[in-house]
C-alpha cells in the first residue's frame, strides 16, 4: 500500500464553557473531499467537516479520503484541479491508495484491509504533528475495524444504515460484524435515527442528530424560480433525491392520476430510467435532473408542496430525510410517508400512511400555502448545521 498527502447520551457537562483546541482526524466515508466539494458541500459529512474546518476548537485536522484505485489517484492532478484541497498548516488532506478498486467483502480481509488504512492515517497524522486526535469517521468500516489505537476516541458518525442499503447489499454481513464490533468498543455513535442507535446497539455514549440546514442559504427573500420550473404551471409539488429504489413510483402514479391538477416535479439524478417508465407517459410529471445548490433553493422556495414519497423499507425506516428539513427551511408544507425519523418535525409535515394515500391530503397540504417568514426563520435557526453539529462534537470528546 501507497499513500499521497497534501498539505448512550453524552455526559452533561460536555460542552460546557470553552474547551481547549484538539486535534481531530475526519475520515469520508465511499466519497472524496473532491466529490464533496464538487456536490457544494451538502451532505451531513461534508457540512461536518466544513464545522471541523472552521471551529476554533481545532488546533489541527487530518482530513483523509477513502481508499483509492492507484491508478485513479494517479490521474487526480488533472481531474481534480477544480477542487483542491486548501492550503494550510493547520489541515491536511490524505488520499491513501490500493492496487484493488474495491473492499472486500470477505470480514477477515476487511479487518487486514483497515488495519492497514490505520496506519497509513498515523503516518499522516505523525506528519502533521497530531497529538492524540479525536477521530470521527463517516464510515462504517473504519469505525469498527480500524484499531486507532494512537487515537484519544473515536466516534462513528451515522447517517444512513449501511447494513440495509440495496447498492451495498454484498457488504451488509460486513457491516454487521462493523456494528457489532463499534457496540463491543464501547466507541461513541452519532446517527440521524434513533433507528440506527437501535441497529448498532452501542454501549458506550450515543446521540440522536438529525440533519439540519445551512441558515445563509435559506434567509432572506426568495429567488427568482429558475426558468425551467416557471414553465411548469401551480400548483408544483415537488421532491428532491435520487430517483431510486426509495421512491414509490406506483404511489407517484396514483397521485398524478388523482390530481390532474397538480404539478409532480422529481428533481435529482436518475441511476436507472427504467425504474421510473411508468411516469413518463403522465403530462403532470416532470423529471429534471439534478441542479446546483443555489438553484436547488430557488426551486423549492418557488413550489407549492414538497413531497416525501418513500416507500417503507429497512432503509426509509432508519434514515432521516435531509430533504425534509429544507422543504420546511423553504416555508413550504410537505405531505409525508409515515416514518418514524420523520413524525415530530414540524406540524406542516402531513403524514400518510403510503404515498397511495397522497392524493387524499394534497387539499389540506395546499390550504397551509407558505409558512410566514418569523416562522420559516425561527425553524432555520432551530436546525441549523451549526447547532446540530456541536452535539456531535461534544459527544466525540466525550
Amino acid at each position: 500500500m501507497t499513500e499521497q498527502t497534501g498539505t448512550g447520551s453524552v455526559p452533561a457537562q460536555v460542552g460546557a464553557g470553552p474547551r481547549r483546541a484538539a486535534d481531530y482526524v475526519f475520515t469520508f466515508s465511499y466519497e472524496t473531499y473532491s466529490d464533496a466539494v464538487r456536490r457544494g458541500m451538502m451532505r451531513p459529512p461534508d457540512r461536518i467537516l466544513a464545522s471541523l474546518m472552521r471551529s476554533p476548537e481545532v488546533r489541527r485536522l487530518l482530513v483523509a479520503n477513502p481508499f483509492r484505485w492507484l491508478p485513479r489517484v494517479a490521474a487526480t492532478p488533472l481531474l481534480d484541479r477544480d477542487a483542491r484541497f486548501p492550503p494550510s498548516g493547520r489541515m491536511s488532506l490524505h488520499r491513501p491508495v490500493r492496487m484493488r478498486r474495491d473492499d472486500p467483502t470477505d470480514v477477515g480481509a476487511l479487518d487486514a484491509a483497515y488495519r492497514g488504512y490505520d496506519r497509513s492515517l498515523l503516518r499522516a497524522a505523525r506528519r502533521l504533528e497530531l497529538v492524540l486526535p479525536y477521530v470521527l469517521t463517516t464510515n462504517p468500516l473504519v469505525a469498527g475495524f480500524a484499531p486507532f489505537d494512537w487515537a484519544s476516541e473515536v466516534t462513528f458518525f451515522a447517517r444512513d444504515d449501511w447494513s440495509s442499503s440495496p447498492a451495498r447489499e454484498a457488504y451488509w454481513p460486513a457491516y454487521r460484524a462493523a456494528y457489532r464490533r463499534i457496540s463491543e468498543s464501547g466507541r461513541p455513535v452519532a446517527a440521524v435515527s434513533e433507528e440506527i442507535i437501535d441497529r448498532i446497539a452501542p454501549t458506550g455514549p450515543s446521540a440522536v442528530v438529525p440533519n439540519g440546514v445551512e441558515p445563509s442559504e435559506w434567509l432572506g427573500p426568495p429567488p427568482p424560480a429558475p426558468a425551467w420550473l416557471d414553465a411548469i404551471p401551480g400548483p408544483r409539488a415537488v421532491y428532491v433525491g435520487t430517483l431510486d429504489s426509495r421512491l414509490d413510483v406506483p404511489g407517484i402514479v396514483d397521485l398524478a392520476i388523482r390530481r390532474p391538477d397538480l404539478q409532480v416535479v422529481l428533481l435529482g439524478p436518475l441511476p436507472d430510467p427504467a425504474y421510473v417508465a411508468e411516469l413518463r407517459p403522465l403530462r403532470n410529471v416532470h423529471l429534471h435532473p439534478s441542479v446546483a445548490r443555489a438553484e436547488l433553493v430557488a426551486t423549492l422556495r418557488n413550489a407549492d408542496l414538497c413531497l416525501l414519497a418513500h416507500r417503507r423499507t429497512p432503509l426509509t425506516e432508519a434514515m432521516s430525510p435531509l430533504k425534509i428539513y429544507e422543504y420546511l427551511a423553504a416555508g413550504i408544507p410537505v405531505i409525508a410517508t409515515d416514518l418514524p425519523p420523520v413524525r415530530g418535525i414540524d406540524e406542516r409535515v402531513l403524514l400518510a400512511d403510503t404515498v397511495g394515500e397522497f392524493a387524499d391530503v394534497v387539499p389540506m397540504a395546499l390550504a397551509l400555502d407558505r409558512a410566514d417568514e418569523p416562522r420559516r426563520t425561527a425553524f432555520i435557526e432551530a436546525n441549523s448545521w451549526a447547532a446540530r453539529h456541536e452535539r456531535v462534537f461534544a459527544l466525540a470528546r466525550s
